[in-house]
């Protein structure tokens, strides 16, 4: 098998952006904004990227990097957030033949010494590194160096959500990063993220002095991605059914918000017949790289993790992400279920929520030390996000709405394929409210002093349900004890979830006790309109069977059997499963995920196409100049052999 070579021969050739797309990477021709993206780096310009997940954000900066490097300006310095994130984009340059190295702390001394002379020598076309160590003195003394000689030729900022206290993954570390616009401020800078709003747009400039900038916003959409939302009943049944109806022996992420939960989830599924593996920040080091490295390399894992995993992760053929929780706004939720289906090819975001996680996610934000403008906001991001899961028109036309893009109805979501009944619960409300109301009043009548009920008492009392706890404090002589019989508990909980989303009632101490907020006096006057979606026994059920069809888990696909990305006729299918055994034994070689070395659908092509020369194989899209020399004739031994 060819052994990897140095990027020699490829730094002699053009620095036209094009030509590196097609020679390096094998790409035909650039999308969407790539092209403007790119000839405006090339030429000095400071960018702001927002282009989502799967969108080919790291074009952006790696071929600027590649053209300027070949024109004498040097290394391109990357900041990334995560060592593991690091490894595999160096490791897919240097497949492609581009000279990429990363500096953390998973190196020994002696190996970090040796990049820092390539760097300092000007040899490497890329270097990243974690923004911490980038601004430490010794790196700035480096750099100032590079700068002084004219070989620093970029900075690209990975993720640059992660500056902004409006963003969904806030890291100080980010906020660091002006020192290289005060300090270099004639080396061209992009930033990219896949997720941003107004607020975290402008923080984003603020704080990385990028007010200069061109700002290129790409469509959020991804329409490879069909999203459901269903009410929480019995959540683990719920998952496991979709799992097993929908994605048996897929790749795929399960995200939860606590690390108890994580842990007790992935022991379940496994339990079930599901490879699952845990993933958080409580798990040791090396069980959560050990982890991480399985779910890239090995096919048809699930991984059940708590936020803490997933920025980064460029595995392409992850088919499905669920959320069990609900996550804390809409950028975070765009952002992880953009993990799924980075190849473009169908791909399922589920999420079950409920009461309870509405009630939490808002004492979270009213526990918050943070100031009452930063709580405002964090308290409208909740509502739009509740919005989202209660909607009961397109799911898409409503998450790209909140990202300021008009669109028209998918087809393809939830509420879509299954259009829900709604019922006005504006009447409902009020009765909620109200019996609250007489809570109060029946405590203050027999000197108990002030009294509050949680969710469950008070869906008791609306519904007439005689208790230990109302005999216990009189409940059954209340005018309202009884009024609401006529709505059933998954009704009265919508009710609930929509009054604490919208601030009209708040959660207080352990036992998340329900109390009045001074808006809820607009709900009692009929001032204000609640809509909701009614509860469907088949919320618990898909949206639709897979265009794939049915699975259950106990025919569970090994990664040999899994069908190719697109149907494939029975001797080309035989191509596809050679091709992807070599890549496994190349994979295995070079210490990476198979997909760094071809993705599916490039295999697939190759098996569909049959090319018998080197010349018909460098055709086909994703095989760069680079893989094509190092790989070409075991490939075309491959076909033949098949």
């Amino acid at each position: 098998m060819p052994a990897r070579m140095s990027d020699t021969s490829l730094a002699l050739l053009t620095t036209d952006p094009l030509a590196i797309l097609q020679q390096v990477f094998g790409y035909p021709a650039f999308r969407g904004d790539q092209a403007a993206i790119v000839d405006h780096v090339v030429r000095s310009g400071d960018a702001l990227v927002l282009m989502p997940t799967g969108g080919g954000k790291s074009l952006c900066y790696q071929i600027p990097a590649i053209a300027r490097h070949r024109g004498g300006q040097g290394v391109a310095v990357v900041v990334s957030p995560l060592i593991a994130l690091m490894h595999d984009q160096v490791g897919a340059l240097e497949e492609a033949g581009v000279h990429a190295a990363f500096l953390n702390s998973s190196l020994s001394a002696e190996d970090a010494q040796r990049i820092e002379r390539e760097m300092m020598g000007g040899r490497l076309v890329m270097l990243y590194a974690a923004p911490e160590r980038l601004t430490t003195p010794r790196m700035l003394a480096q750099l100032d160096s590079l700068h002084e000689r004219g070989l620093l030729s970029l900075f690209a900022i990975d993720e640059a959500h992660c500056v902004s206290q409006w963003g969904h993954d806030f890291r100080e570390d980010y906020l660091a990063l002006n020192v290289l616009h005060e300090r270099y401020a004639d080396v061209p800078r992009i930033a990219l993220t896949a997720t941003a709003d107004d607020l975290t747009r402008a923080d984003i400039i603020a704080r990385l002095q990028l007010e200069d900038a061109r700002l290129f916003v790409s469509s959020f959409d991804r329409p490879n991605i069909r999203y459901a939302i269903v009410e929480k009943d019995n959540a683990r049944a719920q998952l496991l059914r979709f799992v097993q109806d929908e994605h048996a022996g897929d790749a795929g992420i399960v995200y939860c918000q606590s690390r108890k939960k994580v842990d007790e989830t992935a022991s379940w599924l496994s339990g079930e017949g599901v490879a699952a593996l845990p993933y958080h920040a409580g798990l040791d080091a090396a069980v959560r790289r050990r982890h991480q490295d399985r779910f890239l390399r090995e096919d048809g894992l699930v991984m059940v993790a708590t936020v803490a995993f997933g920025m980064g992760i460029d595995k392409p053929d992850v088919r499905f992400v669920a959320h069990l929780d609900l996550p804390k706004n809409i950028e975070g939720y765009y952002q992880e279920t953009g993990r799924a289906g980075r190849d473009g090819l169908p791909a399922n975001a589920w999420m079950t929520y409920g009461l309870a996680d509405v009630v939490n996610q808002r004492r979270m934000i009213d526990d918050s030390p943070a100031g009452e403008e930063f709580k405002r906001g964090q308290v409208g991001k909740l509502e739009a996000l509740l919005a989202l899961a209660e909607a009961h028109d397109c799911r898409r036309v409503r998450l790209l709405a909140y990202f300021g893009e008009a669109s028209t109805a998918c087809g393809n979501c939830d509420n879509c394929l299954r259009p829900p009944a709604t019922w006005n619960a504006t009447e409902a409300a009020r009765m909620a409210l109200s019996c609250i109301y007489r809570f109060h009043q029946a405590a203050a009548a027999n000197n108990r002093g002030a009294r509050s009920f949680g969710a469950g008492h008070l869906i008791d009392v609306l519904r007439g349900k005689t208790t230990d706890k109302t005999a216990q404090h009189g409940h059954q002589q209340l005018s309202t004890f009884g009024i609401g019989a006529a709505y059933s508990e998954a009704q009265w909980r919508a009710v609930l979830r929509q009054l604490i989303a919208l601030g009209h009632l708040r959660t207080e101490g352990d036992y998340n006790t329900l109390e009045l907020t001074d808006s809820a006096r607009n709900v009692l006057r009929g001032e204000v309109q609640l809509l909701l979606r009614e509860a469907n026994a088949s919320d618990t059920a898909p949206a639709s069977r897979s265009r794939r069809g049915s699975k259950s888990s106990s025919s569970r696909e090994t990664a040999k059997d899994k069908p190719p990305p697109q149907p494939l006729d029975e001797a080309a299918t035989a191509r596809y499963a050679d091709l992807k055994a070599w890549r496994a034994e190349v994979a295995r070689e070079h210490n990476l995920p198979a997909y760094v070395v071809f993705h599916d659908a490039t295999l697939a092509e190759m098996a569909r196409a049959a090319p018998a020369t080197l010349a018909e194989l460098g055709g086909i899209s994703g095989v760069g100049g680079k893989k094509l020399e190092a790989y070409g004739d075991d490939i075309l031994r491959v076909l033949r052999s098949g």
